[in-house]
């Protein structure tokens, strides 16, 4: 029997068991209170907590209590204003923090439990039901990988690991440890010996005949240690370190022209936010390449990006050619996960917008797991969005939607990255 034992230090008056059975208890009703509350948020704060309010009638849980049956007759001691058989009024208004304020109709108000979510649980209800298409690569590049690497040497092992040299210096230090005494007394006994030799020629000294045994009892005591010992072996020792492998990049092309106004960059901004957060449940390491563009392209910074004006016309196969450069030079699609955001008005030259469907027919939707556009105008569809509809035909890792309004953006990223059908 395994028992598990929790000894993470609980906030005051708090207890984490019963704060998840209540969130798993009352899910369906906190996940309609999070789709309430992200309608009334800014996408830019999309990543922090949420106060969350839910009626207290949804909150009761059921309890056995005693019944009440027969006849009942009380007698309320200090009662001068009611008699027996008089109707008491229901109380006008409500009490507690709900919806209800006191007033002058009989309408009953209705109690709420508020509570609040962290950063963590409110992304959690908010991803609940989506997922990253096309992760699984021939790599597997979303799981994570190993790579042996030596670190130092064990004791024990197979013998194609064996170290031999960290062997031998081993048997060595063993040899020089266990018989140094030895050795150092029987180069002493036989310089003495030595000496008692040129002194004397009598074999049977009782000196002479001393060093001899000693000197025979050293050389048998020094021979009986082994050359090797199993204790001296070393093998190698190789462990399995993490390999880097779930990484993705995430490019996001804006169109900054003259016909792109500040609340359609606005727009685009929050899509951008919203597609960085919901890479970040799924790797471990993502960079990030802007990739503005008018008439010419060019890969800028966060502050540039986001904040720098533009004016002229649109060629938005610059931008493309600068995402197939990118792509190619530092992202290889052996290494990294390659997501596309691209966010414009649909205005083009009509025959750019042909050239930037054979670009991505032919030359990028092979190098990137997913390419998501979104066409943002309250008008018809332009002439981009009739080239880029023929790229679905060949690929189905792209996907695009229209964005009218702010409002749009969650129905459209929900739509771009719902689960796909087994």
């Amino acid at each position: 029997m395994v028992h598990l034992i929790d000894r993470r230090v609980q906030g005051k008056n708090k207890s984490a068991p019963n704060r998840e059975r209540f969130l798993r208890r009352y899910k369906g009703q906190i996940k309609e209170a999070v789709a309430r509350a992200i309608k009334g948020r800014s996408i830019t704060d999309i990543e922090s907590g949420e106060k969350i309010s839910i009626p207290v009638k949804d909150v009761n849980e059921p309890t056995f209590g005693h019944a009440r049956g027969g006849v009942w007759e009380t007698v309320n001691p200090g009662n001068e204003e009611y008699l027996k058989g008089d109707q008491i009024q229901r109380p006008k208004g409500g009490g507690g923090s709900g919806k209800g304020q006191a007033g002058n109709s009989d309408e009953l108000s209705e109690d709420e439990f508020v509570f609040q979510l962290s950063r963590e649980e409110f992304l959690n209800y908010f991803f609940e039901d989506l997922e990253l298409p096309n992760m699984v690569k021939t790599q597997l590049a979303a799981t994570t990988e190993f790579k042996n690497q030596r670190a130092g040497y064990k004791t024990s092992g197979t013998t194609s690991s064996l170290h031999v040299l960290r062997s031998l210096r081993g048997a060595l230090g063993r040899r020089i440890a266990v018989g140094g005494k030895s050795a150092r007394r029987l180069k002493d006994a036989e310089l003495e010996m030595a000496e008692l030799m040129e002194t004397t020629s009598d074999l049977n000294d009782t000196r002479v005949a001393a060093l001899k045994h000693e000197i025979h009892h050293l050389r048998t005591r020094l021979l009986a240690i082994p050359f090797i010992d199993p204790f001296d072996l070393r093998y190698s020792n190789r462990i399995k370190v993490p390999k880097p492998s779930s990484q993705a990049v995430m490019f996001c092309i804006l169109d900054v022209s003259g016909s792109m106004d500040e609340q359609k960059k606005d727009t685009a901004k929050r899509f951008f936010i919203l597609l960085y957060l919901f890479l970040t449940r799924a790797y471990d390491k993502i960079e990030v390449v802007f990739i503005r563009h008018h008439t010419a392209a060019s890969e800028v910074d966060e502050n540039e990006f986001f904040h720098s004006r533009e004016s002229g016309g649109t060629i938005v196969s610059s931008a493309l050619n600068l995402l197939t450069k990118v792509i190619k030079e530092r992202y290889p699609a052996g290494d990294w996960n390659a997501y596309v955001a691209q966010a414009s008005d649909g205005d083009n030259w009509d025959n750019d917008s042909i050239t930037c469907k054979q670009l991505l027919i032919n030359t990028i939707m092979p190098l990137v797991q997913y390419y998501a556009y979104v066409e943002i105008t309250e008008g018809d569809p332009q002439n981009l969005w009739e080239e880029y509809r023929q790229v679905q035909d060949h690929h189905a890792n792209f996907a695009m939607q229209k964005i009218q309004a702010p409002s749009d953006i969650y129905p459209v990223f929900r739509e771009l990255f719902k689960k796909q059908p087994k």
